[in-house]
């Protein structure tokens, strides 16, 4: 790490984590002060403003320079103009950092672009959030460069979540889940420090139990999977929660696989890789954090569940059989254990229906739950909505709650307590779960879910020696495209290893003859660069068994080109996938693998994948796909040679990090996969490279 890099990575640290406090600027300032006082800022607050003598109650200095020492930490909310000169000279001064509040930056295009460049120019190794940025909050250390209310109160330990919108970072800290906070951090438009930056920062506090991501894009892929990875090696989870699509090539694809991607679809690949766990909304995102600050990443997907309703049991099951969440049977000693204080009328079986029996009874509910918790699986439920209290008598609630606290002190391990409906558990009991080490958890399909989220971390972590960071490769700026046509193209990919038909590109004339020499049945296919999708065009002719058939199809294809492709046709497929690869300048290299020929695109049963990838990241995303039964031996058909699929991708893999510069997209498809023992055979290539102008 460079003197610079050291530099800014030291005054980061000092802006999230300020001993005093500089604020500009009018009522967004004054609200800062008052926001530190209420957190419990210890540190000096210095209000800087040219005409007022006083903003709440402290003296006003008149500039940077009369400051009493360079300050750890500023909040500029000052219009966008003076913003520049104010954020220059704390540099000057040497001051750590700044949240710059004012908008009209990049976000607003044109001048504001060169505007916010001129801001990072004048912060040099200066550390800044923002611009157009609502700031950070700091419930550990009590610091709050923050120009609104918000919801959270000090902690000793808890959470991160960053965000790059203001709004939601405020709504989050209005959460009533229970979570506890320990910064909430807007990035806005993220010009000095990005969010890799700052989760890099995050990782470096103890304190800090899991960090959460509100993405609406992300510019430096690169340094968002090192830290990705650092998060893995340090056991701190990620959850994002990704907005907004992200930017796709400009250029128009031909290759069937290039087409497949949604929008999102690189961001699932790239989560995947790192073992970031992905949520869809903010409840998600909080309820998935909260379970991860109390019980970390875990290391499987069995679950126990126990309710008093048979109702509640058959939802848990339902809810948790599609998230592959399983709930095995209790082992031989939990079950006697359980029937001892359930009696012959209840069903042991899990889920748990306990029934109401020894409802009210604390002395038999905390046996149950023991029992319960004995099972030592991943996580353990109990499933309890509590009344409303300002109509009910929770008392018996109360009595429930009770046990379980006592049955987790006395066996100990991954516990919850999960109400169905998120208004089933007050804030106030779920603060009481929190210090007993149980996770309040609110919504039954959330706590599933954050517990598969779990389950992908805990399964990231454990390899994460082996997580390797995307490195997206340039690709040369030609503007004509290089189309090789299928006869080069597999010619091309042959020579590195892929297994390509038996044939040969003749003429007309002697098309016939050649199938005659090499056997039918055979394939005839016209060959061009204009015919990238040959079963549309009508130049493709499959099964031909015989001479005149040959001479037919030529006939019939004439119009299309002069050059015909003759290939012995496969007989013994099991399946036809699709293996493409494609640059996006972005993410670089992307891997696509699915079910191919000729629905290609309407079963659009296809894995994204980001390269480089590893022979067991390849197994994995096939096995994800739909068609993968028939790959693994389909109610008694052959299983497909995974093994050579797998040695095909690799070489299709192989030939785009070697044209990394120049590949636009690669398809091959289909590949013919054959039983298991007899390979596969590429049976259509397509390749497009930019320009070479070298």
């Amino acid at each position: 790490m460079s003197h610079a890099s050291r530099t800014h990575r030291h005054n980061l640290r000092r802006l999230l984590a300020p001993r005093h406090i500089a604020v500009f600027g009018g009522r967004p300032a004054a609200e800062v002060i008052r926001q530190c006082r209420q957190v419990g800022f210890a540190g000096e607050l210095w209000p800087v403003h040219p005409y007022h003598d006083s903003i709440e109650g402290l003296t006003c200095f008149r500039a940077v320079d009369e400051l009493p020492e360079a300050p750890d930490a500023a909040f500029v909310a000052v219009p966008r103009e003076p913003t520049v000169d104010i954020v220059a000279a704390l540099a000057r001064r040497g001051a750590g950092g700044a949240v710059c509040y004012a908008s009209g930056f990049a976000e607003a295009g044109g001048e504001g672009s060169a505007r916010q460049r001129g801001l990072i120019e004048a912060a040099g190794a200066m550390a800044i959030l923002g611009p157009n940025c609502y700031g950070v909050l700091n419930y550990l250390d009590r610091a709050a460069l923050w120009p609104d209310q918000h919801g959270g109160t000090p902690v000793e330990r808890g959470v991160a979540i960053v965000t790059q919108s203001g709004n939601l970072a405020v709504n989050l800290t209005m959460q009533r889940r229970s979570l506890p906070l320990a910064y909430v951090i807007s990035l806005g438009n993220a010009a000095g420090a990005g969010l890799p930056e700052i989760v890099d920062a995050l990782l470096d506090d103890r304190r800090i139990t899991a960090i959460g991501l509100h993405i609406e894009g992300l510019d430096d892929v690169a340094g968002f999977s090192r830290v990705a990875i650092r998060a893995l090696t340090r056991r701190v989870p990620l959850v994002a929660l990704k907005s907004g699509s992200s930017e796709l090539g400009a250029l128009a694809t031909l290759a069937h696989s290039s087409s497949l991607a949604g929008p999102d679809d690189l961001y699932d690949a790239l989560f995947a890789r790192l073992g970031v766990a992905r949520v869809h909304d903010p409840v998600g995102l909080l309820e998935t954090l909260k379970l991860l600050s109390v019980h970390g990443a875990r290391k499987g997907t069995r679950i126990a569940s126990a309710s008093c309703s048979g109702g509640e049991a058959s939802l848990v099951a339902d809810l948790a059989q599609p998230r592959g969440l399983t709930l095995p049977a209790f082992p031989p000693a939990v079950r006697h254990r359980l029937r001892a204080v359930l009696g012959e009328a209840v069903a042991i079986a899990n889920p748990l229906d306990y029934h109401t029996y020894i409802w009210g009874d604390r002395r038999a509910q905390t046996e149950c739950f023991a029992g319960l918790l004995s099972a030592g699986f991943d996580a353990h439920l109990l499933v309890v909505d509590l009344p409303r209290e300002d109509r009910c008598v929770p008392e018996d609630w109360e009595t429930t709650l009770a046990a379980f606290i006592a049955a987790t002190r006395r066996v100990g391990g991954p516990a919850c307590v999960v109400s169905s409906l998120p208004e089933g558990l007050p804030e106030h009991v779920g603060a009481r779960l929190l210090a007993e080490g149980i996770a309040p958890m609110q919504g039954l399909p959330e706590c599933l879910d954050a517990i598969r989220a779990a389950a992908l971390i805990g399964a990231a972590q454990a390899r994460a020696g082996d997580v390797r960071p995307v490195t997206p490769a340039p690709r040369s700026p030609g503007t004509t495209p290089l189309l090789l046509d299928e006869w080069n193209a597999k010619r091309a990919l042959a020579a590195l290893g892929l297994p390509v038909p038996e044939g040969a590109l003749v003429g007309a004339e002697e098309a016939g003859p050649y199938a005659d020499k090499l056997g039918y049945p055979v394939v005839v296919k016209a060959v061009s660069t204009s015919l990238p999708h040959k079963t549309e065009a009508g130049a493709v002719h499959l099964n031909l068994c015989g001479v005149d058939d040959v001479r037919g199809a030529v006939g019939r294809m004439s119009g299309l080109s002069d050059r015909f492709l003759v290939e012995r046709m496969v007989q013994d497929t099991v399946a036809e996938l699709i293996v493409g690869a494609r640059h996006d300048p972005r993410f670089g290299l992307v891997l696509t693998v699915g079910a191919g020929g000729v629905l290609v695109e309407l079963l659009r049963d296809v894995a994204q994948l980001l390269l480089p990838a590893s022979r067991q990241e390849v197994r994995a995303a096939l096995a994800s796909l739909t068609i993968w039964p028939l790959l693994n031996g389909y109610r008694g058909r052959p299983p497909g040679d995974v093994a050579a699929v797998l040695d095909a991708v690799s070489v299709i893999a192989r030939y785009a990090e070697t044209h990394a510069g120049r590949l636009i997209e690669l398809d091959v498809n289909p590949l013919l996969v054959r039983p298991e023992g007899h390979g596969v055979l590429a049976a259509d290539a397509l390749i497009r490279l930019a320009a070479d102008h070298g």
